[in-house]
């Protein structure tokens, strides 16, 4: 069984991806992660965010490792662990310039196909997953939420780890991020083909009930 789940930053598709996952005992398949980790090799290395073939070169060169179980997917680049590096604001803010090049689009979706393909079963989460990297998935979900909802969500996670942030800087990534995360979505948004839950003012343990009886559904 295939499960995708994408939609905006801030939506709760990685926490509900990852408890959904634990729910169903497979693994947790989080393809953002892997567009962060390319953002980070790039910062590491100094690229050039305004050079596509930079920003390429650096996806095709750098080892990228996920171990996907269902509680977690933990990130290595070059054989280090990065899973918390690559959450800052500004792995964040860099991550954008990454995500929307053809060229290193191209080289992630064949990861994650191959990945997928050795899963067999699993929960996957990202931006384009459902219509572009997974199309014959079972079950498609989409997660929406306010701008506001998603910005303080954001920011918690954010003051968790230790950053010190605004919510008027979390409010403008956001902004910059749905501007060229929107599009990879809306072909999905036809009649039966995806399942679109607003999860504003849901728990995220409500999320993961409605997914799971939907689930259990058909």
């Amino acid at each position: 069984m295939i499960v995708t789940i994408d939609g905006s930053a801030g939506s709760g598709k990685s926490t509900v991806a990852r408890k959904l996952a634990a729910r169903l005992d497979v693994p947790y398949l989080d393809t953002g992660a892997m567009y962060r980790a390319v953002a980070y090799a790039a910062l590491e290395k100094g690229a050039d965010f305004s050079d596509e073939q930079a920003l390429s070169e650096v996806a095709r060169s750098v080892k990228l490792e996920l171990d996907c179980r269902p509680t977690h997917t933990r990130v290595r680049v070059d054989g280090r662990d990065v899973s918390e590096a690559i959450r800052t604001m500004a792995v964040s803010a860099a991550t954008p310039c990454v995500a929307r090049c053809p060229a290193i689009r191209e080289i992630l979706v064949e990861q994650q196909r191959r990945i997928g393909k050795r899963l067999r079963s699993f929960v996957s989460e990202g931006r384009d997953q459902g219509n572009v990297v997974f199309p014959d998935a079972e079950h498609k979900f989409i997660l929406e939420a306010s701008l506001e909802t998603r910005a303080e969500r954001r920011l918690q996670e954010l003051i968790a780890a230790g950053e010190d942030v605004s919510i008027e800087a979390v409010m403008h990534n956001l902004r910059v991020r749905d501007g060229a995360d929107s599009k990879q979505w809306q072909p999905l948004l036809g009649p039966g083909q995806v399942i679109v839950i607003d999860t504003t003012d849901m728990t995220i343990q409500e999320v993961i009930d409605r997914m799971a009886k939907l689930l259990s559904a058909g």
